[in-house]
């Protein structure tokens, strides 16, 4: 089959496109022939060496299609049903993969392909962070940095759902409209505005009770100061670099904030957690209330193309790649 692989970490330069022969799936396993692949912010983390892998590897999390083949043990699923999946193991930017059977998801027959493989790890991302991580109710005044982004344009859509004041922030002008339409109330260009001062003013100076963060480096600080007193800091990305070392004491002296950096894996331990955040996703999806917006679709072979649309922050909703 056709697969995209690494030989050496480095920039998008280094993906290559190859034969490679997969085998039978192993017991508890089940053979994914892929239908749409979803990309992500952290198959560059992957592809970089920021977070290690085993080389040669291949690479992505994401990716939906059919059950064609089961592994020894497996009762849950049947060969032809529609599934998805974005934990791993690495190697969905492929024609297929062999995935363990707890890491699948099964696709409700209102849902396409396309918008599973492009919002499965995203939302499902947005719904432990708005939901669990630090649940948003009505009337609260939250910060979103990468609003037009693709967890960005979910997460600013179903907070306001959840009767939130989404402040969310972009990297330039021409996004500011689309994170509007997208659920934003406010919406600030962290590279022109002084988007702490914004947030301030907006909030009559009280700071807002939450910051979803994925940016990183670039906005750690500005973020602490956004919080009000007791506020909540949620890392969950680092797509401009690590967040620096500091001090817990800052903690304390901006506010007695709290701080966390939560993943997916750790709010989906096991199948039924997983299937259940699967599920409200889906839901929302098909109420109508959450739009999914693909607006990049690249071939496999092309792979390269697709990242380096990624890292020049041209690409705005979900990229998807087609076998």
């Amino acid at each position: 089959m056709k697969a995209i692989r690494l030989q050496k970490v480095g920039g998008p330069e280094v993906l290559e496109f190859h034969d490679i022969d997969l085998p039978p799936p192993a017991s508890g396993q089940v053979r994914v022939k892929h239908t749409v692949i979803g990309v992500n912010f952290i198959d560059t983390y992957h592809r970089s060496g920021l977070y290690p892998t085993s080389l040669p590897s291949g690479l992505g999390l994401e990716a939906a299609g059919i059950v064609e083949t089961i592994g020894e043990g497996v009762s849950s699923l049947k060969i032809g049903e529609r599934v998805a999946y974005c934990s791993g193991p690495i190697g969905a930017y492929a024609e297929a993969n062999n995935v363990p059977v707890e890491r699948v998801v099964k696709l409700p027959s209102g849902l396409t392909d396309e918008i599973a493989a492009a919002s499965l790890l995203k939302g499902m991302t947005t719904q432990y962070l708005l939901k669990r991580t630090f649940p948003v109710k009505h009337g609260d005044t939250i910060l979103f940095h990468a609003a037009a982004g693709g967890v960005g344009l979910i997460a600013c859509q179903w907070a306001s759902h959840l009767g939130a004041t989404v402040i969310g922030t972009v990297g330039s002008d021409d996004k500011i409209e689309l994170a509007k339409s997208h659920g934003c109330a406010h919406v600030l260009n962290t590279r022109k505005d002084d988007w702490v001062k914004r947030v301030r003013e907006i909030t009559n100076g009280n700071g807002v009770r939450v910051v979803y963060d994925s940016i990183g480096k670039n906005t750690w600080s500005g973020s602490l100061d956004c919080l009000s007193v007791r506020g909540f800091m949620v890392s969950f990305g680092n797509s401009s670099g690590a967040v620096p070392a500091f001090e817990p004491g800052i903690l304390s002296a901006k506010g007695s904030l709290y701080l966390t950096r939560p993943t997916l894996m750790h709010y989906t331990r096991g199948p039924q957690e997983l299937q259940e955040t699967a599920d409200d996703l889906f839901s929302i999806i098909t109420s109508g209330a959450v739009r999914i917006s693909v607006n990049q679709r690249f071939k496999l072979k092309d792979a390269r193309a697709a990242h380096e649309a990624l890292h020049s922050r041209a690409t705005t909703g979900a990229t998807v790649l087609l076998p």
